[in-house]
């Protein structure tokens, strides 16, 4: 993943959390800017790991929610799952069959 789609990601998770780029730079404990040229187009500079972290979990957003390929699909997706893993061998095999053909 490249930085302007994790600064993207950044943006969508913090508008979900309905945080201000400044509430969430205070939270985080970095400048009061910090967030707000982060997302600008003129970014220069990368969050570390552990800053990226910490944004994610501020926003109440997981890792796995960020990473996944369609951040706006992962909700669902991983219902569809949890519920998929509910079903038999049978019904998994038969829902295959349909998607399959």
């Amino acid at each position: 993943m490249e930085l302007k789609e994790i600064v993207e990601r950044i943006g969508i998770i913090r508008t979900r959390a309905n945080l201000s780029a400044r509430a969430l730079s205070l939270t985080i404990g970095k400048n009061a800017s910090y967030i707000h040229l982060l997302e600008s187009e003129k970014t220069t500079f990368e969050p570390s790991l552990s800053v990226l972290l910490d944004i994610i979990e501020v926003c109440g957003s997981t890792p796995e929610e960020f990473f996944y390929y369609d951040i706006n699909a992962y909700k669902q997706d991983k219902q569809a799952l949890e519920f998929f893993k509910t079903l038999s061998s049978n019904q998994k095999n038969a829902i295959m069959n349909l998607y399959t053909k």
